[in-house]
């Protein structure tokens, strides 16, 4: 059993900044989620993209903002159980709660905090005849690692953002890409259409439109697609397909916890403290909606820092917290760290 002040369901960027507001509080984490590294989407979708409306950041990569979080909550000792997804929760005699992983971990805090994004992701899968025999073994729906596809020969299927961001980046990592899309035209960002046509025309990504992957071939790992190119078939060899239409969001076990759920999204009191129709529950970041909920992150680190202050109260029943400035009282980690301002010198001016 697993014991904390807070349980997090959701390491992305809202779940460990809410670790850091916590940590203010002297609030001890544990963070849950299926995903096998800390990150979220941005971790998991868009490790490479810049992100601009970050407060003090005119650019910062998805990537290298979930490196600063970690970093920033360091001190605070949180604890981590990844690649494990929250399937059950009891509440207790005293109102905390239990809850069990999918791998039968159990986990006891008298306050949650659900901050898992979207919910879980699922893929789009096209509808091509066993492709789950092919998943790992050369059919990719994500990528996490671009150096897996050094000097090999790459398909990427979609006609969205991330089959043309993809096309560009494995451009000058992959031996060959070929992008296939079932239209001519591209949904995506401007320039990553046009540099796709540079890219083209330059000889460096192979194009097929208007195409189709319909079948996958090989013995133990993929060898080779067949395409469907204006009622023509045909053959293309490859070392990985990546089909990327987009993902599916869902709620997955949280959805049967007997929360309040709208459009998928779990409701919560946003004129208070985010907490759900379950006292001691609380939903932040792009799980949660009210009304005039913006999905956001820098306003999911807003809902965590109401949150924690809840929390607090929940936990310390009666106890006062005086809020104060991190420039005034220095921050003081778990670990024995303190971070403070330099004190000013007094000296006399002779």
């Amino acid at each position: 059993m697993i014991k904390t002040d807070i349980l997090i369901i959701g390491a992305g960027p809202t779940g460990l900044f809410a670790v850091f507001e916590a940590g203010l509080l002297k609030l001890k984490c544990h963070i849950l989620d299926a995903l096998p590294q800390a990150g979220g989407q941005l971790s998991e979708l868009y490790p490479k993209k810049p992100i601009y409306d970050i407060p003090g950041f005119p650019e910062v990569l998805a990537g290298d903002l979930i490196d600063g979080l970690m970093e920033q909550i360091k001190q605070f000792e949180p604890g981590f159980t990844l690649g494990e997804r929250a399937e059950t929760i009891e509440k207790q005699e005293d109102g905390s709660f239990i809850v069990t992983s999918n791998k039968g971990t159990k986990f006891h805090a008298p306050v949650i905090a659900i901050a898992g994004g979207l919910g879980s992701f699922e893929p789009r899968k096209p509808l091509i005849e066993d492709i789950e025999f092919y998943e790992d073994k050369g059919v990719k729906y994500f990528i996490k690692n671009p150096e897996k596809f050094r000097d090999k020969k790459v398909v990427i299927a979609g006609g969205g953002d991330s089959a043309l961001d993809w096309s560009i980046f494995l451009a000058n990592v992959a031996s060959e890409v070929t992008l296939i899309h079932r239209r001519n035209e591209f949904r995506g960002a401007l320039d990553s259409v046009e540099k796709v046509q540079e890219l083209k025309t330059a000889g460096k990504i192979k194009l097929i439109t208007p195409a189709e992957v319909i079948g996958i071939n090989g013995a133990e790992h993929v060898e080779s697609l067949d395409i469907e190119e204006n009622g023509a078939h045909r053959k293309i060899e490859t070392d990985y397909f990546i089909p990327l239409f987009g993902l599916t969001p869902k709620l997955g076990p949280i959805g049967d916890w007997g929360l309040e759920i709208e459009k998928n999204a779990i409701k919560v009191n946003n004129a208070l403290d985010y907490q759900t129709n379950i006292p001691g529950i609380f939903a932040i970041g792009d799980v949660n909606t009210y009304p005039g909920k913006l999905k956001l992150i820098l306003c999911g680190f807003h809902e965590a820092t109401l949150m924690c202050q809840a929390a607090y109260q929940i936990i310390n029943p009666g106890k006062k917290y005086v809020l104060k400035y991190t420039t005034v009282s220095g921050v003081d980690g778990f670990d024995g760290t303190r971070k403070e301002a330099p004190k000013a010198v007094v000296k006399a001016i002779v």
